[in-house]
């Protein structure tokens, strides 16, 4: 396909999902029948395009490969100009097969997972909505584009968290996902006002090639508030605590939101506004922390949650935090947090739609203590769901291995005595995820069984394992394709840049390390999970951490008396300056007018001669002053 070609289809991709969307949430109930094959279709023609202008791409020179195309002038209000246009080069193309292709795969798996639910239309149409708002925010050429799709994941994605809303837990969990991102929004609101402030526009040509000129206090402050949008939207420290709460949702949603696109919306804004960050250090810095912090933070958590589904999303938090740390790293790491993205979409669609044909042959439970020896009953979930397993936990040649790799020692190797802490929380994190993914594939599939009495564990139909067994494949063999000849890091290098490490100790002595670190990791669980009994109630004579974990750390509290109850406090000082305040000093004034219209009413006799007499005296009083005047 030519470049011209391309340009002209470019409004077709984010287009296509939304149409989808418009005609299933506006024809209604006459689509219920035919609305989960449309949705399907418009991802699947949203992938399918996407794959010709990715091949068309491979035709062109690399700094040739990038399709820019106006749509028209959207804000054209005095010194601010901004065109609705759509970019597509090396890196919002790999989201966009990401998005589309992974999303096509979820499409087609709830089919068979939402086949008896009767707003299954409704739910289609959310999916639809949630793709189309994606695309738009990897398209956008500009942040005022990319903040439209940012809102429109933010408003998806409390769709479809709070999809049952019939039952209070995910009407609250939605509330809290769009409470908790509407915090990080206001990092981004405030980044477009600093850009528009500094730069006179938005656009990511015109911000990129005027930043070497801007002072590197503004430019700290603008990478802090792109940090803060980044931390709310992919669920880092301290904005984390929705993540948990949205597997309340169908599970095709978690393995939309966990794999494919919103969490992933962060580590595209940072690597992105890269030349913004290369040029503030200390927001780089933040951006190390953060990432070290969360992987951290979420590898905990999920050493320590019973529900399947909540401890993949925390894992999901840990593997986020591998590419956010990536991403701090500059053009040393923005190559390998994008490679780890890609083969975290796959495994980890993998896993969360696994989790999903486990509950759908369990009766909907999600506590893998009422598992046990579910691979003879469910041997393709089993499968699929175990490649995933072995990726994540980086066991070569699986892709876990190609992706997590580097980026551990791309941190030992980023220099001074930060390099230490940035490696090692990474190689920690690396142990604790061999730990608790262990621990979910004993307590799910090995072991004794601990089913309820009216539970008939069974496989999933075909139209649910397809989209499994494929995601399993890109679990095998994603890492190899996208690392074979540093493929990927050729590919992203004309809009990414890369600069290689250099490690203190041979590359292998590392990757021998990290396999150890996995290897102990795998036995702690073995030796806790296979080789004792299982009870089926978590015991409460547990240590001070493992209560911590239970808790998410005390994320929620650590919200509730740090954020929302000063924010109470607050509110409540403005409403009383609001009340006693200004509406004390409005209300004065008026009661104060009021009282004086009183007196003055009395003035009002209603008598003819007492108007005679007051305009005689009046008018004595005037020409008695006149003529003293006169006299002096």
């Amino acid at each position: 396909m030519s470049t011209e070609t391309s340009a002209d289809l470019l409004w077709l991709l984010p287009f296509l999902p939304l149409l989808g969307a418009a005609i299933l949430l506006l024809g209604g109930r006459r689509t219920d029948a035919w609305g989960h094959l449309l949705a399907c279709g418009m991802a699947l023609a949203s992938f399918v395009l996407g794959l010709v202008m990715f091949f068309g791409m491979l035709g062109r020179g690399a700094e040739e490969r990038a399709v820019h195309q106006i749509l028209f002038s959207w804000v054209p209000v005095g010194q601010l100009q901004i065109d609705f246009g759509l970019l597509l080069d090396q890196l919002s193309m790999v989201f966009v097969l990401l998005i589309t292709g992974v999303g096509s795969l979820i499409h087609i798996y709830s089919i068979g997972y939402m086949a008896h639910d009767p707003d299954r239309r409704r739910f289609f149409a959310y999916l639809n909505l949630f793709v189309a708002a994606m695309l738009l925010l990897v398209l956008a050429d500009n942040y005022l584009g990319l903040y439209m799709g940012w809102e429109g994941v933010g408003l998806a994605s409390y769709l479809l968290i709070g999809f049952w809303q019939y039952k209070p837990s995910a009407a609250t969990a939605a509330k809290k996902a769009f409470v908790v991102n509407r915090v990080g929004d206001i990092g981004l609101a405030i980044a477009l006002m600093i850009m528009f402030a500094t730069f006179g526009a938005v656009s990511f040509q015109a911000v990129f090639g005027s930043a070497s000129q801007a002072g590197e206090n503004i430019l700290t402050a603008l990478g802090f508030m792109l940090l803060l949008a980044a931390c709310g939207k992919s669920a880092q420290v301290p904005l984390q605590s929705w993540l948990g709460d949205a597997m309340e949702g169908p599970t095709p949603v978690s393995a939309l939101i966990h794999a494919a696109t919103m969490v992933t919306a962060g580590v595209y804004l940072i690597t992105r506004s890269g030349p913004i960050f290369d040029l503030a250090p200390a927001a780089r810095v933040g951006v190390t922390v953060v990432g070290a912090v969360t992987l951290l933070f979420g590898a905990i958590i999920g050493c320590a949650k019973d529900d399947i589904k909540k401890a993949l999303a925390a894992s999901t938090m840990s593997q986020i935090g591998y590419m956010v740390l990536a991403t701090g790293l500059g053009p040393a790491g923005y190559a390998f947090a994008i490679m780890h993205l890609l083969t975290h979409g796959f495994f980890k669609a993998g896993l969360f739609l696994g989790a999903g044909s486990v509950m759908h042959g369990m009766n909907d439970e999600t506590d893998m203590r009422r598992y046990g020896g579910l691979r003879a009953a469910m041997p393709i979930t089993f499968v699929t769901f175990g490649l995933g397993y072995i990726a994540i936990i980086g066991v070569p040649p699986f892709s876990g291995f190609f992706s997590k790799d580097p980026i551990i020692e791309a941190a030992f190797a980023s220099g001074g005595v930060g390099a230490w802490f940035l490696g090692g929380a990474a190689l920690l994190g690396a142990g604790i995820t061999a730990f608790y993914m262990t621990r979910v594939m004993l307590l799910t599939f090995f072991g004794d069984r601990r089913w309820q009495p009216d539970t008939h564990p069974h496989e999933s139909p075909g139209v649910m394992t397809g989209p499994m067994i494929i995601l399993a494949i890109g679990s095998v063999a994603a890492g190899a394709l996208l690392v074979w000849g540093d493929s990927l890091v050729h590919w992203l290098e004309p809009v990414v840049g890369h600069s290689h490490h250099e490690l203190a100790v041979p590359a292998w002595v590392v990757t021998v390390t990290i396999l150890a670190v996995v290897a102990i990791g795998i036995l702690i669980a073995w030796r806790q999970y296979a080789t004792r009994p299982v009870p089926e109630v978590a015991p409460d004579d547990v240590s001070a951490l493992t209560v911590a974990a239970r808790r998410d750390l005390y994320g929620d509290a650590f919200n509730e008396n740090v954020l929302m109850r000063p924010g109470q406090e607050v509110t409540r000082g403005l409403v009383a300056v609001e009340n006693d305040g200004v509406d004390g000093l409005t209300t004065g004034i008026g009661a104060a007018i009021a009282a004086l219209s009183q007196r003055i009413r009395h003035w009002q006799s209603g008598y003819v001669r007492s108007y005679a007499l007051s305009m005689f005296a009046g008018a004595t009083l005037i020409v008695a002053m006149v003529m003293v005047v006169r006299v002096l």
